[in-house]
């Protein structure tokens, strides 16, 4: 997506960053209003944390990804 700068991870934890904590914080706020809870580091404000449970099912993952996706579209395009 355009408003990735760079995507870090080990194993499922996984850091998504941006150019700031602005396009984060709008990012976080519209994917809790969508039903999927995430988070930023407090270290690293301008990256989105994720961090799903070992026991996430693939039909899961897909939804947190469209939920995502459209979050980051709804942002780029504002």
């Amino acid at each position: 997506h355009p408003i990735i700068q760079e995507v870090r991870g080990v194993g499922l934890m996984i850091a998504v960053e941006m150019k700031d904590f602005k396009t984060v914080k709008a990012v976080i706020d519209t994917c809790i209003e969508n039903g999927l809870i995430t988070d930023w580091f407090l270290f690293c404000d301008n990256a989105l944390r994720i961090a799903p449970p070992l026991v996430i099912t693939l039909d899961e993952i897909k939804m947190a990804c469209n939920i995502l996706l459209q979050a980051m579209d709804k942002v780029y395009k504002n």
